[in-house]
């Protein structure tokens, strides 16, 4: 299963993670910094450190789950 994951700094500087199940590939730039930066404009997701302020960084994070018969 792949994430698109959308990293910011709050104002304490402590990353906060929004994490997107399933993102439509391929991942288009331009939109990614322009929901991220919608986001912090927005003030749309509550951070226990205090409001979003900048973006950190975002990624395609893939997870593989092999089951290990017992």
């Amino acid at each position: 299963m792949k994430k698109l994951e959308l990293k910011f700094l709050n104002e304490e500087e402590k990353i906060v993670t929004v994490s997107i199940d399933d993102p439509v590939e391929p991942v288009n730039e331009a939109d990614v910094n322009a929901a991220m930066d919608a986001i912090i404009e927005e003030n749309c997701f509550f951070s226990s450190g205090g409001d979003l302020i900048t973006k950190k960084e975002a990624r395609i994070v893939e997870r593989n789950v092999t089951s290990i018969q017992l």
